[in-house]
């Protein structure tokens, strides 16, 4: 989503390997992924891709933080949800050292969620805030083979998870040249399935990872990277889109459903070129406006599931529900766990 989170309003496995070329169901059984973002561990991280350590909030209960793996268990088990997204800032990942090795107490730290996603049986995807304090990765800043670095870092650490996926990189913004981009997206997926070969792997585009810009911006130069042997098993388009009048994912009342404009010929594209894709961030705030609109969004996903995966709500994890706007985060009384109106009225699906 588009701003810091700096400040953040935060409160102090394997299975069957994934087949070949991702499809969803058939459209009328709805999209094969449903499920919420668990942040924590990208917050202090702004847009620019600085990031201050020291606002990091883990959220494991074990670490200080609020209960992640019990609110995962929640979605998965009450909810009937099947996918997790974990944020985390790069810095975090190599503790402020560029091309540097995983920090082995921050990479511990951020593992711990992901082993309590992969025990609720649920997808994992790595997300990595990755614009490195304002620079552009391949284009003046760091450069490809530093990113391709802590990839092939963390795919050998996940080689034998099948249910974790990959995703290269949270919202690039302002990237000067996309062919470029696309090199360097091309570089990550050519560095992962050294050591990964099935695992499915998030492409993420310019402008945000724009889901209405993907089509025309974005988009052909994203249909370029393939994996080493020339397929595109296992690539999926990663996209976001959010539902407020900005488009910024920062007001709590919802304008759009976003179908004719974005959704639709998105759908068309992706038909077009034979790829999927997967909505990894989106939501509203838990207003009459926003479970009106994004329950009409995510109908139409479902209705058109054999482009798209699924989505995932945005945001659950270490936001105070009391205050953040698009708290996704339920609340726990004793052994009962309360959900957000939104996602009662829209991600749940049981």
């Amino acid at each position: 989503m588009q701003h810091s989170l700096l400040p953040l309003l935060a409160v102090a496995g394997g299975a069957a390997a994934f087949p070949a070329k991702p499809q969803a169901r058939a459209a009328a059984a709805g999209v094969q992924f449903a499920g919420v973002n668990i942040a924590g561990f990208d917050f202090g991280c702004s847009t620019t891709g600085a990031c201050d350590l020291t606002k990091v909030v883990p959220p494991l209960s074990s670490l200080g933080g609020p209960d992640g793996a019990g609110q995962m268990q929640h979605f998965t088990q009450d909810d009937g949800l099947n996918i997790f997204r974990l944020p985390v800032g790069w810095q975090y990942l190599v503790n402020n050292n560029l091309g540097g090795t995983l920090d082995s107490g921050n990479f511990g730290r951020y593992d711990q969620l992901v082993q309590a996603c992969l025990a609720t049986g649920a997808y994992c995807m790595l997300d990595v805030n990755a614009r490195w304090n304002g620079q552009i990765i391949g284009q003046g800043g760091p450069q490809n083979d530093q990113f391709t670095s802590l990839w092939t870092q963390l795919a050998t650490k996940y080689a034998n998870q099948t249910k974790v996926i990959f995703g290269v990189m949270n919202e690039p913004h302002d990237v000067p040249d996309i062919g470029t981009w696309a090199d360097t997206v091309q570089a990550v997926v050519t560095a992962i399935r050294a050591v990964a070969k099935t695992q499915m792997i998030a492409l993420p585009g310019n402008d945000w990872t724009s889901a209405q810009a993907m089509p025309t911006k974005s988009g052909p130069a994203l249909l370029k990277v393939k994996n080493p042997d020339g397929t595109t098993d296992g690539l999926i388009i990663d996209v976001h889109k959010y539902l407020d009048s900005d488009n910024s994912g920062t007001h709590t009342e919802c304008v759009t459903d976003n179908v004719s404009d974005t959704f639709q010929p998105l759908a068309t594209w992706l038909k077009t070129n034979n790829r999927t894709a997967i909505l990894s961030e989106t939501g509203g705030g838990n207003t009459d406006s926003c479970k009106k609109y994004f329950c009409q969004q995510l109908d139409f996903l479902n209705q058109n599931s054999d482009v798209f995966l699924g989505y995932i709500g945005w945001a659950a994890g270490s936001f105070d529900p009391t205050t953040y706007e698009l708290s996704e985060v339920p609340t726990k009384n004793g052994n009962t766990w309360t959900d957000s109106a939104l996602v009662q009225a829209c991600l749940k699906r049981t």
